[in-house]
């Protein structure tokens, strides 16, 4: 196992500025972790030389990338707005790979009141698939996630429900797509989170370690603090002998000591589940 962090508790500092990226990457090599995560959102200029200079200025920090978040809104109702927004996903994986990221994660779109569940499943499976197929020779791996909604989004995912997600990426099993499957996701809007991983752990690529003080919706909170079964689901991973990145989601608003708790608990319940699986 391979361990990152997207900092969600650091993202209006980052985008508004008041903190850069290189110092989210001190910061995380600081705390030993194995690479970093970044969302799209931090990279407002994507021209060939932004990405390059950036990609320096993260690699002098001695901190590879592991994933880049993007938000790809496939659902979205006009057909024209679905089409900018395949050629932009496409200009994302191409900034991915321009900073070494390894994965991109992405999304089936936004829960628009006028996108039924027929055509959404039809229009996010079309644009997911390509996706994949426009950026196959990028040497960067897509993960799709069971999302719920980032800031940067009006609606709730279109997938968020656990049915529409597994026939999402059932229909999308042949394309080269991954999962990137979400703790906390799975366990405020999955009747059994172990199922749905179930359903999916032969695609598991990534991990987003993320906690929810309560199921039926998403609540973040600390790592450990919340109704996530960490130990439950890391040892159904650990058994099915995975061993992919787990991307701490710190979204707990503690800063620096909530990013450091989070770490010390994945580290610590990721051997638990290790050594219980080894176990006759």
């Amino acid at each position: 196992m391979r361990l990152s962090c997207l900092p969600v508790s650091f993202f209006p500092d980052i985008i508004e500025g008041r903190m850069s990226v290189v110092a989210w990457a001190q910061m995380a090599a600081e705390l030993e972790l194995d690479a970093i995560d970044l969302s799209i959102l931090f990279a407002p200029d994507r021209s060939p030389r932004a990405i390059a200079d950036l990609r320096r200025a993260i690699a002098a920090t001695g901190m590879p990338i592991a994933m880049l978040a993007s938000y790809p809104d496939f659902t979205h109702p006009d057909p024209a707005q679905r089409a900018v927004e395949l050629e932009r996903a496409q200009e994302v994986v191409e900034a991915a790979a321009g900073l070494g990221a390894a994965l991109v994660r992405v999304t089936a779109g936004q829960a628009h009141p006028q996108t039924g569940r027929a055509a959404g499943i039809a229009w996010a499976v079309d644009g997911l698939r390509q996706l994949c197929e426009r950026t196959r020779t990028s040497g960067v791996t897509l993960v799709y996630e069971n999302h719920a909604k980032p800031g940067a989004w009006r609606y709730t995912d279109f997938s968020q429900p656990p049915d529409i997600f597994l026939e999402i990426a059932a229909a999308t099993a042949d394309a080269g797509l991954g999962i990137n499957f979400d703790l906390a996701n799975a366990t405020a809007f999955a009747e059994d989170p172990i199922a749905l991983l179930d359903a999916v752990i032969g695609r598991v690529v990534s991990v987003h370690a993320s906690d929810t003080a309560v199921r039926g919706r998403l609540e973040p909170v600390l790592l450990g603090t919340g109704v996530t079964p960490f130990g439950a689901l890391f040892g159904r991973l650990a058994r099915a002998g995975w061993d992919g990145w787990i991307c701490i989601e710190e979204a707990s608003r503690q800063g620096r000591p909530g990013v450091a708790a989070a770490v010390r608990f994945v580290r610590q319940t990721w051997e638990q589940a290790q050594t219980m699986a080894r176990k006759p």
